[in-house]
């Protein structure tokens, strides 16, 4: 098992916490929770050693498209592919984003 850390420029915190996916074959799971006003930390926990250059070029492609909420970010990872790990922050991020029929919090 390896442990990364990363960290990203942010907005202000997001507005809850979040959790998607699974731990499993092939698959991950992250969880979101509020963060530090101006920035974003991401853990990732990952069954594949030495892929630290994979996730940085992964998270930086993410967090340097548009701004983000600030948010405390936890991956844990079983060999998930960059597809994947796209996918899940997608639906993480979706997920953090007012629904129309919602009251703000």
């Amino acid at each position: 098992m390896e442990q990364l850390r990363f960290e990203y420029a942010a907005g202000a915190p997001a507005s809850r916490r979040v959790l998607v996916g699974v731990v499993g074959s092939g698959d991950l799971e992250v969880m979101i929770e509020p963060g530090e006003a101006g920035r974003t930390s991401i853990d990732v926990t990952t069954s594949v050693n030495g892929y630290g250059r994979v996730w940085d070029a992964q998270l930086t492609r993410v967090f340097s498209a548009e701004p983000r909420a600030a948010m405390r970010i936890r991956i844990h990872d079983f060999g998930a592919t960059p597809g994947v790990v796209g996918m899940r922050l997608a639906e993480a991020f979706e997920a953090l984003a007012p629904h129309p029929d919602q009251e703000p919090t």
